[in-house]
């Protein structure tokens, strides 16, 4: 009988992780994939913490009026120019984004399921309960530990938090 109802959990467990990698997608939750995806291409290696923080920081983007309005607006947002096949089309140009894997060349789709779920549960907690919400204190701003970027100097430093540096308008 044990083994009957072991089975029967682990049957269970393994439904609601496979249940779990297609949580979203970019038709049915806009804003939780978009954001899940910034989680993953920003983030996937991070503590809690770090991933949050980077959450929080496009959260606060939406909030400020120098940023667009929505997730998916702020995610995405980067300079444009027209196709080269159409140029009545606006393509992204490479290198050029707010966060950098939205217009690196590379497909979008991730690879790491275990890591894919991690994000978009994170994505879920802070767009459907407000969770982790305030973890960057106000920052707008962030980049990886390796990196020295110019407009840093320009912004107040919050703090360090996992492998990025965040920080918001003085």
């Amino acid at each position: 009988m044990k083994h009957f109802i072991m089975a029967a959990i682990l049957l269970v467990v393994a439904s609601a992780a496979n249940a779990q990698a297609s949580l979203y997608s970019e038709e049915s939750h806009p804003e939780a994939y978009c954001l899940a995806l910034n989680i993953y291409y920003e983030a996937r290696g991070s503590n809690l913490a770090d991933r949050a923080a980077v959450s929080d920081v496009v959260l606060n983007r939406v909030k400020d009026t120098r940023y667009p309005n929505t997730i998916c607006e702020v995610v995405k947002q980067g300079k444009q120019k027209p196709s080269w096949k159409d140029p009545n089309v606006m393509v992204m140009v490479r290198n050029a984004c707010q966060f950098s894997w939205y217009c690196d060349g590379k497909a979008d789709n991730p690879q790491d399921e275990d890591r894919w779920v991690d994000a978009q549960m994170l994505a879920y907690q802070i767009v459907h309960e407000g969770k982790y919400r305030g973890i960057a204190e106000g920052a707008t701003h962030y980049h990886a530990t390796y990196v020295r970027p110019k407009w840093a100097k320009d912004l107040q430093l919050v703090g360090r938090i996992g492998a990025h540096i965040f920080y918001r308008w003085e």
